[in-house]
């Protein structure tokens, strides 16, 4: 029997480690490498979807160093632009540049000559890349479908500003990306045996759902990830932020729900090693997607040596079970039936 040809959104992971090694590739430009933070009173981080997930991990690092930072989506934002004071830094993420609120919210930002605005885009000619005062340009090429190029660059982007800020090394975030994409490289698209088996479980049990619960940088693959496996399998799932599993969404406990848990494989994870044991007993699948196991849960290892690489491999573990799961539901993985690739407001 001849293999079944890739989908557009397969052909697409096929491309990351490829996408990942040219935004390495890239310098930071000289003016925001050398961005004087001390002027604004406020620095905001907004986007929509994945585009607002990814940037959880720049946010913590700004966190640490006692900065004011807000991470808003831009829905909220365009509701209330009155946050956006003057000498406010505002980050806006957005793949294409196009997307319905980013674009209104350029031109309902008060006092713009007062606000300084970091685009961080793969469109060099978007609304969105033209209007800002600087922009970081992802260099993950074209995509047809679920995103997964540019979620993988903004993260390793958000990665290399991270360290730049922290006063850290780039040359030391730039190997971590080279790291990564040699290790998506030898994996290759696709799912696999292991993913392919968690599916088919998955979506025997009654009332198939499927939680995503991350802790610290790691919900950012928690949270984008669920909206990645809604976009390419068509699955029910959502993702947590550490113990707000507990606070409600506990009762979704029991037969038919896989929890997939996201952290650094230490004893800092002792939220997610605990929930763990508690949904194992109520008959919950429950997988650790980390460096070590947990006790009373399945493992898909993560063999990580730096923290963007834990988050990257997090992430593809994901993209491979969307795959899986959309094949064992008889699916095109990725194939859009109601929404497109950029979202308009109208």
């Amino acid at each position: 029997m001849m293999p079944m040809p890739l989908s557009s959104y397969e052909a697409d992971l096929s491309q990351q480690a490829d996408a990942l090694e040219l935004a390495a590739s890239q310098p930071l430009t000289p003016a925001l490498a050398m961005l004087d933070w001390a002027p604004f009173d406020r620095i905001i981080l907004t986007g929509m979807g994945s585009s607002d997930s990814v940037s959880i991990p720049f946010e913590y690092a700004i966190q640490r160093k006692g900065l004011p930072v807000w991470r808003l989506q831009t829905s909220r934002l365009l509701d209330t632009p009155e946050v956006i004071l003057p000498r406010t830094l505002l980050w806006i993420t957005s793949q294409s540049g196009r997307s319905g609120e980013a674009v209104a919210l350029l031109s309902r930002i008060p006092s713009r000559s007062a606000v300084t605005v970091v685009a961080v885009t793969n469109d060099p000619e978007s609304p969105l890349a033209r209007s800002a005062d600087h922009v970081v340009l992802l260099h993950s090429g074209t995509e047809a479908s679920v995103s997964c190029k540019s979620y993988m660059n903004s993260l390793a982007w958000f990665h290399r500003l991270a360290a730049r800020f922290s006063g850290g090394s780039d040359a030391g975030a730039v190997a971590d990306i080279l790291d990564t994409a040699r290790h998506f490289r030898s994996m290759g698209a696709g799912s696999s045996l292991e993913v392919d088996s968690l599916a088919r479980r998955m979506l025997a049990g009654p009332l198939p759902r499927l939680a995503l619960i991350g802790i610290g940088a790691d919900s950012a693959t928690a949270l984008a990830g669920a909206l990645i496996l809604k976009e390419a399998s068509k699955v029910c799932a959502e993702g947590y932020v550490g113990g707000a599993f507990r606070h409600g969404p506990l009762e979704l406990a029991g037969p038919g729900l896989t929890a997939l848990m996201f952290g650094a494989g230490t004893a800092a994870d002792v939220t997610l090693q605990q929930l763990a044991t508690d949904l194992s007993r109520t008959g919950s699948i429950v997988v650790a997607v980390t460096s070590k196991p947990y006790a009373d849960a399945e493992h898909l290892r993560i063999s990580a040596r730096s923290e963007f690489d834990r988050m990257a491999q997090g992430m593809q573990a994901i993209q491979r079970l969307s795959v899986g799961l959309a094949k064992a539901a008889g699916i095109v993985p990725g194939e859009f039936r109601f929404g497109k690739k950029i979202t308009q407001l109208l």
